[in-house]
């Protein structure tokens, strides 16, 4: 069974018949018991013999296991360095970012709920051969620099959590990843709970911060009214939202949905999909929460004290927590980053077997697939390069692949003899053409900006 599919799938047949285990040849006999599980517990929600919470579960997971993209090492970086410099200031920025990210993953899932198709393969069918091989070059390159940011990101933190050297711990750091990947081959709902449980202890780690920073609440509501204090806050402004939507989980989300469980009428296919945006509202919350806090904890600790110019170097953020808050603060920060660093490599890893089979029909084995892309890591951490630094670039590298993505995704969701009964609605295609003009734009600004 191809490996992306083992890690979400449950494949639906055309027709719904009873559960009769004692059947010859049953529609379950070929997935995993957990998902048997799953898929029985879906149909019984689309039939609306379960309702509710009990209703909902069947569907959750897809988009944590996106969502984890949103509050990657990268992230950490960014609203640090926001709430440092700026104080409260930019949490509208964040919530605005976090409104975008849900508009646009919620139409990545969508697209595979009505094609049955992920984005990349979607691409194949529709564009040229060259156009899709250029695709997937790019997409390739994005994987890599996703790869940079998230495998840096854990190595960081195993650091900061055990003093050691940033070089063994890459190598920690691949072990680990490796060991969570093949939890794929136990079924989908196995990876999909590793991933939540990663998540759980982030946004534990960070509640924990922000009761001992003791934000002014009245500070924190103000951030949320839209402003600017000069050209350096518009800046700093321009990287959140820029880099919120990361172009290898608009890949991976649509592939997520395409056979986890599948409708055999339209109308099944919009209840799917209301379920899923339901996932997808809780997953993206909880991470809008996570980066929220993280500027939250900075403004308190950092803009209150003075110290402006904390954020970009993560293990100084760490120190300086533990300097002004004490209580292990250091640890929690270290213990949410190598959570954040492993979840989001293993993620993007998926990712990157994804737009490979899609745009081009071409596998190689997942563990194959992590050792190349973790190779450009170790190698800059083996020479000695500022992995903070590296961390920075990888964002940019990032911002170049966001258009071959965003765009696509946009163009086959508005046509209806692709979607059917779930193309979008003309106010969602102007709105979801709004957000692609404003991120590609913001990110042509940044690269400017970093690159003269």
């Amino acid at each position: 069974m191809d490996p992306l599919e083992t890690a979400g799938r449950v494949d639906a047949p055309t027709e719904r018949p009873p559960h009769d285990r004692t059947a010859p040849v049953h529609p379950l006999d070929d997935v995993l018991p957990g998902e048997a599980r799953v898929f029985e517990a879906a149909q019984d929600s689309l039939a609306g013999r379960r309702r509710g919470a009990r209703g909902l579960w069947p569907f959750l997971g897809p988009a944590f296991v996106a969502s984890v993209a949103y509050v990657d090492p990268g992230n950490f970086a960014t609203n640090m360095a926001g709430g440092a410099q700026f104080g409260y200031l930019l949490l509208w920025v964040i919530l605005t970012a976090n409104l975008m990210g849900m508009v646009i993953q919620s139409m990545s899932a969508k697209l595979g709920i009505a094609t049955g198709m992920n984005l990349p393969e979607v691409c194949r069918e529709r564009f040229s051969r060259r156009t899709s091989v250029g695709l997937w070059l790019q997409a390739e390159v994005i994987a890599m620099a996703t790869d940079l940011a998230e495998f840096i990101g854990a190595a960081i933190g195993l650091n900061i959590l055990f003093g050691i050297p940033l070089f063994p711990a890459a190598l920690i750091t691949s072990a680990a990843a490796f060991a969570i990947l093949a939890l794929q081959a136990r079924g989908f709902r196995r990876l999909e709970a590793v991933i939540a449980a990663f998540i759980g202890v982030i946004v534990v780690a960070f509640a924990a911060q922000v009761f001992l920073a003791e934000p002014n609440r009245e500070d924190v509501l103000q951030g949320f009214v839209p402003g600017f204090e000069g050209s350096e806050s518009v800046l700093l402004a321009v990287g959140i939202l820029g880099a919120t939507v990361m172009p290898h989980v608009i890949y991976l989300h649509s592939a997520l949905t395409q056979h986890r469980v599948i409708g055999a009428t339209e109308e099944e296919k919009r209840r799917i999909f209301r379920f899923e945006l339901v996932d997808v509202v809780i997953a993206m919350g909880i991470a809008g929460i996570v980066n929220m806090s993280m500027l939250v904890i900075a403004a308190a600790v950092f803009h209150e004290n003075g110290l402006t110019d904390v954020g970009d170097d993560l293990v100084q953020v760490a120190n300086e927590l533990e300097t002004h808050l004490g209580s292990h603060t250091d640890l929690l920060f270290g213990v949410a980053l190598l959570a954040s660093g492993l979840s989001s490599s293993s993620v993007g890893t998926l990712a990157g077997q994804v737009v490979m089979q899609g745009f081009i029909r071409r596998r190689i084995p997942l563990f194959l697939r992590r050792a190349i892309t973790m190779a450009p890591a170790l190698l800059i951490i083996a020479v000695g390069i500022d992995p903070s630094r590296a961390l920075v670039l990888s964002q940019v590298v990032l911002s170049f692949g966001i258009p071959f993505a965003l765009v696509p995704l946009l163009w086959f969701c508005r046509d209806r003899s692709l979607m059917g009964g779930l193309v979008n609605r003309r106010s969602t295609t102007v709105l979801a053409t709004a957000i692609a003009f404003l991120i590609i734009g913001l990110n042509v600004f940044l690269l400017e900006q970093t690159l003269l």
